[in-house]
C-alpha cells in the first residue's frame, strides 16, 4: 500500500513538472504576432457605440452566443452555424448587427470554423492580444458591442495573407436580395 501511495505522488510530481515546463516553454516562445495593425487598441469609440447590462446581454442572446460574445469562448469546430453557409450576403454581429464580413470573402480554410480573408471595413473589428491557453493570438472584437468574435490568423489566402476564424453562432447571415 505505502508502495502504491509512493509510486502515484511520485507520477503527480512528474505530471505537475511536465505541466510545469510546458507553461515556461510557451511564455519563452519567440511570439509571432500577426501582421494585423492598431494591435492591443482600446476599444473604439462610435457614436453608435452599443452597450447593455449583462441581464439585457442574457435576454438578447441564446446561452452558447452569450458564451462566446461576452464570456470569450469557442464553439466546436465543425458544429457551428454558418459554417456551410454558401452564396452571396453579409455576416453581421449577432450582438449589435454590425457587417462584419461579406460572404465573397469567406474560404474553407479546413479549420472547422466559418473563415474570412477581410472584414467587411477596417473600422468593423478591433484586436487585442490574447495569452492565453498557453499560447499567444490576435482575437478579433466587434468594434460596436466589445464583442469576442475569435481570432486572426497570417496564414490565410492572398492578398491579405489573413485568416480570420470566426466563431459562426456570433454570426447572422444576411442574404442579398
Amino acid at each position: 500500500m505505502n508502495g502504491t501511495i509512493i509510486a502515484l505522488a511520485a507520477c503527480a510530481a512528474t505530471v505537475a513538472g511536465v505541466i510545469a515546463l510546458a507553461g515556461q516553454a510557451a511564455q519563452d516562445a519567440p511570439k509571432k504576432e500577426t501582421s494585423v495593425v492598431n494591435l492591443d487598441m482600446q476599444s473604439p469609440q462610435r457614436p453608435d457605440k452599443v452597450v447593455r447590462t449583462d441581464e439585457e446581454w442574457k435576454a438578447r442572446l441564446t446561452p452558447e452566443q452569450y458564451k462566446i460574445l461576452r464570456n470569450k469562448g469557442t464553439e466546436p469546430p465543425f458544429c457551428g452555424v454558418n459554417l456551410e453557409k454558401k452564396g452571396p450576403g453579409t455576416y453581421l454581429c449577432v450582438g449589435c448587427d454590425l457587417e462584419l464580413f461579406r460572404a465573397g470573402n469567406k474560404f474553407d480554410s479546413g479549420t472547422g470554423w466559418p473563415s474570412f480573408c477581410e472584414p467587411v471595413d477596417k473600422d468593423a473589428v478591433w484586436y487585442k492580444t490574447d495569452r492565453t491557453h498557453f499560447m499567444t493570438r490576435t482575437e478579433i472584437l466587434c468594434s460596436r458591442c466589445d464583442g469576442h468574435l475569435g481570432h486572426v490568423f497570417d496564414d490565410g489566402p492572398p492578398p491579405s495573407g489573413l485568416r480570420y476564424c470566426i466563431n459562426g453562432t456570433v454570426l447572422k447571415f444576411v442574404p442579398e436580395k
